[in-house]
């Protein structure tokens, strides 16, 4: 079994039965911005879904192409800390747990085919 699988399970299903809370956490507005909350409960569906995907014992493509979509996820996250000064902060935050997962991903694809 991966062991990032139940890792990010955990992950997942904190942005979406409590976003509110880890986005004031981060810095950002909390539950004064429906928009936040919804994107970090869809971010949320996304980590289950690729928990999911890479649980049981995910080939070596499955776990680089988690890590593409954690590197793509970072980079809208720096584009968006740099043109929203609002949410300047909780994007970094962000950036840099995508760019965490992503290269714990890539690091475990290390010795699969």
């Amino acid at each position: 079994m991966n062991p990032l699988a139940p890792a990010r399970a955990v992950w997942g299903t904190a942005l979406l039965t409590v976003p509110h809370v880890l986005l004031r956490r981060a810095g950002g507005p909390g539950a004064d911005d429906d928009r936040a909350v919804t994107v970090a409960r869809v971010l949320g569906v996304r980590h289950l879904a690729q928990a999911a995907l890479t649980g049981a014992s995910p080939g070596r493509t499955v776990l680089v192409l988690g890590a593409v979509g954690d590197a793509a996820h970072a980079a809208s996250m720096l584009a968006l800390a740099r043109v929203d000064p609002a949410r300047r902060r909780v994007a970094l935050v962000d950036a840099v747990l995508a760019l965490g997962w992503g290269a714990a991903s890539a690091l475990s694809s290390g010795g699969r085919r």
